[in-house]
């Protein structure tokens, strides 16, 4: 873990990773209307320390190169919480947000460029219900809960790509809100949720920096895995109250809620979720999962 949180060269496992990951991506099928839907995902994204875990780097690629190349990709992440609903600009190359602190330079220079994303911003608001206001920014880009996966999962950034705000800290109108964006899983757009199964920031200590993973960690990710595996969404949305580890593993909604997005976008929310990653990070769980 040290040489992640302090390594040789800043961001020196996303260097080594990105040519292998140019020439897959390079190589993937793209989408077509015969595939069916995609699914969507809940995927725990990281922060600027993903760009020197290379085992990391390539589950997340792994995952990407296991569906088809999406026509484009909506995401709703943890940074974002903005009422009434609104999205990010849709003009290809808007700059991304640097929603983060106390790193290196080199942190602050990545790029993701990805191309206008005009189509899917009328598509979105097509599908909110009339009456339902839908702010378009012009110049927000995307948070770092959206660009650091995405660099690694579509490292080519030729994938059009919005962000959608996280209106509300309810999870029955954050999976209603996921119902009214399963259509466009049809389509050929990837819907993505994006936390963080643990993210007890506040308490996060040396131990942790050293591989250790404290029990309210583990505790919170072994449940929150039974419930996804049993499709109990009243549990999982009880998770304040009844989830072990709290208020430690969640003392603020934010990276657990966009799971409820992912689970309103299922044809069926109360199904078993497959789960694609997990493990644990500075302590934290990885735990990342996908429906259908």
């Amino acid at each position: 873990m040290s040489s992640v949180l302090n390594p040789r060269t800043p961001a020196g496992a996303y260097d080594a990773f990105l040519p292998d990951a140019l020439v897959r991506a390079r190589a993937q099928r793209e989408w077509t209307p015969a595939d069916g839907p995609l699914p969507a995902l809940y995927l725990s994204h990281g922060a600027p320390p993903l760009f020197d875990d290379g085992p990391w780097l390539r589950e997340l690629l792994d995952w990407a190169q296991n569906l088809p190349k999406p026509k484009a990709i909506l995401i709703v992440s943890a940074h974002w919480e903005d009422a009434p609903l609104a999205i990010s600009a849709s003009a290809a190359h808007t700059p991304l947000v640097y929603d983060f602190g106390g790193f290196h330079p080199r942190y602050y220079q990545m790029r993701y460029d990805t191309p206008d994303a005009t189509a899917l911003a009328h598509r979105i608001a097509a599908a909110m219900p009339d009456g339902e206001p839908l702010y378009q920014h012009t110049n927000r880009g995307l948070d770092h809960g959206a660009w650091v996966p995405l660099m690694a999962m579509y490292p080519l950034a030729d994938i059009p790509v919005l962000q959608l705000s996280m209106p509300t800290h309810d999870p029955a109108r954050l999976l209603d809100l996921g119902r009214r964006l399963a259509g466009l899983r049809a389509e050929g757009v990837l819907v993505i949720g994006s936390g963080f199964m643990t993210h007890g920031l506040p308490f996060i200590t040396r131990e942790m920096l050293e591989g250790t993973v404290p029990a309210w960690s583990a505790d919170f990710d072994h449940w929150a895995a039974e419930a996804l595996a049993k499709g109990d969404v009243d549990e999982l949305a009880a998770y304040a109250t009844r989830a072990p580890g709290m208020p430690y593993a969640h003392p603020t909604p934010d990276h657990f809620l966009p799971l409820f997005i992912t689970l309103g976008s299922a044809d069926d929310p109360e199904r078993a979720v497959r789960t694609t990653i997990d493990g644990f990070m500075m302590g934290f769980a990885k735990r990342s999962f996908e429906v259908a």
